[in-house]
């Protein structure tokens, strides 16, 4: 029988890429090329770009969507569609503009007056008020443009000391006739908060964009772009055309249009609203939710946070219906696919502004899961200091190290329909300076988290240089890089192929913050997985839908789809709604361990009394309350691992994937510094080896036995990684495990030939000077603007016996390819750069070709690329040979 090993050594493995590729309205012939240049770069899909074409959706457009679909067709790809012509998704082709004003955004404004009575007989002007908006910039009624609808009035009390205020309101709506409040004022200090549905709020940018609470708004997008693909390509449906692609959408309801700690409570922001949301929040508040609606905006108490947390609560499901759940059933309903993803950024998943409210919900309507990484998001080694990113801002490292990555790969695990699938936009946005060598990093990091699917960012068919978000994997023959490209694409397939249509394993559960954040304080919930991934202690984060509505507990385990989970983790929430208490207290009563991470709450989200419930969690045997320093140790003595490292190793990552007859297990070294060296307990017995995606190649491991379990020792230099097997290997496959030569060493030391080619010359060198001593090329006395592929030449004499023989490089920067007595001995991407010379080395004189590729940062020095450290050019070294003897005896 055949698995997906074997699958991957005979090279047929799927594809999981699908770079966007940019429109712009090119020629014919150039729309052509970029479709080859993608397909030779080891690629079966494209995502089509829609944002920069001029005529979307007009004749130019599909005269250029025909000539794409005609080369998939003949090449055997696949081709998905940008959903949208402007960024983000919401716009609809421009649409939105031209359908009735109800289906246009709707915001809820709050603005307020301030009184002081006893006053009889007064009256408060709010028609100009509500005409004008939230900015009034017009004094006179019948100059104001807005066009807002009121929707209550409520009279706070202030304290007269310091004017906070004080639980004594009412709603004194019924007051108002004909744009005028006529109200008897009583004693005292009184705020007048005039609650307005409002037309004219929200991020100017997305103006015109569509309202994703309202589904016959979210309709106007699949009735003037998706219905325009499927007319037209109905024959292809779920065959070369496979599916759409929403790119970020979200509310965008703040004037800042990226504040990503955009949330009710800022003062001045409107809110998202939609003709529903009247009789929900009454539903939830009851018959006087009017009177509630200013706690929105204004601090007073817990009465706030119910009030927030109810609202946070309806509209991230009204989203997750009316948009992306709307959306997802059209596709699936015409045999194609809905994928994409929100803004995640700085924990913005779980808020309002560009966010969409609830990671979870926002995308549980699609068929993969979804994030991305762009504009130095993530960074080699900066996983707990904040970097300054080309948009000004500062990264919540955390967040995007310890946290991205797996919100994504939870949603892929727990949502049957997605079929095990996360997907990541990457690349995108960082500039010139990022070349395969951080490419391959980037990769790294989402595959040992569980991602499978990546969108490369991107192909242009623009002439280069296009300035649009660079780096470009061909730019029109200009990247030296390209021809290279290749090597890390099949370096996904393989490893993507190994870690799908299985089962990923965890020990641990994390429950999703979102709703604790909507009700008062709460932690993070990357904060407990950060202790967990730097301790290999794997986990999913669970949002609490899902406890509610499909995980059960059996055997002291809780089961969600296909993933079983030996403790559940609680991070901090001074409140939990009410249905989650309960079902902890479940939960426990049914034997799973539930572990509050520094302290049980203390109330519920909705306000209704869980005291007795809260008692039951404080006293359960399996229950817990453990210090977020102290989480770790208390999982380890519980035996709530899975793997376990000889030491302690903060930048080992780590993926166990299930299948039927295969366990996979990916190690990744995240540090760009520092080697790690340290022994792994795998919890198999038998055999282990290890697959080589880069060479396509298994050998078999020495692996000791321990409890029951098997021991190998585990060398992983920064950039590093390693996919160790356990179960059917195919017979014939496995090959002896190269001896890694010890005890000696010989460095070359000698001249160095160097010659240099730019990517349109390349093979054909240039010579440019001889060199006693290998030196960073980009130096001031070097080439500092050359971008291409340096040649390096040298001679040296070998004459010992040697049973192993490996090329080490020292310092590469970047892409190394090695040819020792013409015949070629690999291709390196990033470090380690060593390579296996024993079978091309030979007595007597050796010619060594050493050529090293950097990136088009040295010529075009672009504005992303400033906001990084360069790294030199060319061969640094030291060059050595490293060899084993052969005993005499």
């Amino acid at each position: 029988m055949r698995n997906r090993l074997m699958e991957v050594l005979e090279g047929q493995e799927h594809n999981y890429i699908l770079p966007f590729l940019w429109q712009h309205g090119e020629e014919e012939q150039v729309i052509r090329d970029e479709m080859a240049r993608v397909h030779e770069a080891g690629i079966d899909a494209v995502c089509v770009e829609s944002r920069p074409h001029p005529d979307f959706l007009g004749p130019k457009w599909w005269k250029d969507m025909d000539i794409i679909m005609e080369e998939a067709r003949n090449r055997g790809m696949k081709v998905w569609i940008l959903d949208d012509d402007h960024f983000p998704t919401g716009h609809a082709g421009g649409k939105v503009k031209e359908a009735p004003a109800e289906l246009h955004r709707m915001f809820l404004g709050e603005r307020y007056i301030d009184t002081i009575g006893p006053a009889q007989g007064t009256s408060l002007l709010l028609d100009t008020l509500l005409m004008c908006g939230l900015r009034p910039t017009i004094s006179q009624p019948q100059h104001a443009s807005g066009k807002n609808k009121l929707v209550s009035v409520t009279a706070v009390r202030r304290n007269p000391t310091d004017g906070t205020l004080l639980d004594d309101c009412v709603d004194i709506t019924d007051l108002v006739h004909d744009g005028i409040l006529y109200w008897d004022i009583p004693e005292g200090y009184w705020r007048v908060f005039i609650i307005s549905e409002n037309k004219d709020g929200g991020s100017k940018e997305q103006k015109d964009y569509l309202n994703p609470l309202d589904r016959d708004s979210a309709r106007i997008l699949l009735d003037t772009v998706y219905e325009a693909f499927y007319e037209r390509y109905k024959a292809d449906f779920g065959q070369t055309f496979i599916g759409f692609f929403s790119d970020e959408p979200g509310f965008y309801n703040d004037e800042k249009t990226f504040d990503f700690n955009s949330r009710p409570g800022k003062q001045g922001v409107p809110l998202p609203w939609s003709r529903e949301m009247p009789a929900l929040l009454e539903q939830a508040l009851g018959a006087g939710y009017r009177k509630l609606l200013y706690l929105l905006w204004q601090d007073a108490g817990e009465q706030s946070k119910i009030v927030r947390f109810t609202y946070m609560n309806i509209i991230s499901k009204l989203y997750a219906d009316n948009f992306c759940g709307q959306i997802g059933a059209w596709c699936r309903a015409r045999g194609v696919e809905y994928i994409g993803h929100v803004l995640e950024d700085n924990n913005v998943h779980a808020r309002l502004g560009p966010g969409a409210g609830h990671f979870f919900r926002s995308l549980w309507g699609q068929d993969m899961s979804g994030l991305d990484v762009v504009l130095w998001q993530i960074v080699p080694g900066f996983d707990e200091l904040s970097f300054r990113q080309p948009t000004g801002g500062e990264t919540d490292s955390e967040f995007f190290h310890y946290g991205l990555a797996k919100l994504g790969v939870s949603l892929g695990h727990i949502d049957p329909k997605k079929l095990g699938r996360t997907m990541c936009e990457v690349y995108g946005a960082y500039g010139w300076t990022e070349g395969l060598k951080l490419m391959k990093w980037l990769t790294d990091h989402m595959l040992v988290r569980g991602v499978n699917y990546f969108v490369p960012h991107a192909f242009t068919q623009k002439a280069f240089p296009d300035p649009d978000c660079p780096p470009h994997m061909y730019a029109g023959g200009k990247n030296p890089q390209y021809r290279y490209y290749k090597q890390l694409n099949r370096y996904i397939n393989r490893i993507s192929h190994l870690i799908s249509e299985g089962r990923h394993v965890a020990t641990a559960a994390v429950v999703y913050h979102a709703e604790a954040e909507w009700s008062g304080a709460a932690m993070y919930f990357h904060k407990p997985v950060k202790k967990l991934m730097q301790h290999q202690i794997d986990c999913d984060i669970l949002p609490i839908d899902a406890l509610l509505e499909t995980a059960t507990v059996k055997g002291g385990k809780l089961h969600v789809h296909r993933e079983d989970y030996e403790c559940l983790i609680v991070p901090y929430a001074e409140a939990l709604p009410v249905a989650m208490v309960q079902r902890l207290v479940q939960c426990a009563e049914q034997g799973l361990p539930v572990r509050f991470v520094e302290g049980l709450p203390v109330r519920s989200s909705e306000g209704i009394d869980v005291s007795a419930e809260l008692s039951r969690l404080a006293e359960h045997r399996n229950v817990k309350v453990i210090a977020l320093d102290k989480l770790v140790q208390e999982l380890i003595t519980a035996g709530h691992f899975d793997i376990r490292s000889g030491q302690y190793e903060p930048y080992l990552r780590n993926y166990h994937y299930s299948h039927d007859d295969l366990e996979v297990f990916m190690f990744f070294n995240e540090s760009p510094h520092h080697t790690i060296s340290t022994k792994i307990v795998l919890p198999v017995q038998g055999h282990v080896y290890a697959y080589d995606a880069f060479q396509n190649r298994l050998a078999r491991l020495d692996a000791n036995e321990e409890d029951d379990a098997k021991a190998v020792q585990l060398v992983l230099h920064p950039y590093e990684s390693i996919v160790l097997l356990h179960g059917a290997i195919p017979e014939g496959y496995a090959v002896q495990r190269p001896e890694h030569p010890i005890g000696s060493e010989f460095e070359l030391k000698g001249e160095w030939a160097v010659s240099i080619a730019e990517a349109e010359q390349y093979p054909h060198f240039q010579e440019w000077e001889r060199l006693s001593a290998l030196t960073n090329m980009s130096g001031p006395d070097g080439l500092p603007r050359f971008a291409g592929t340096f040649r390096y030449e040298t001679e040296f004499a070998w004459n010992e016996s040697a049973s192993g023989a490996l090329l080490e490089l020292g310092e590469v920067y970047e892409t190394a390819e090695v040819w020792l007595n013409g015949e070629q001995a690999g291709v390196r991407i990033c470090p380690p750069y060593r390579f296996e010379i024993h079978d091309l080395i030979k007595q007597g004189t050796n010619k060594l070709v050493i050529e090293v590729t950097n990136t088009l940062v040295k010529e075009q020095r672009d504005f992303l690329s400033s906001f990084a450290q360069q790294e030199p050019s060319g061969l640094i070294g030291p060059v050595w040979v490293l060899y084993t003897m052969i005993s005499e005896d």
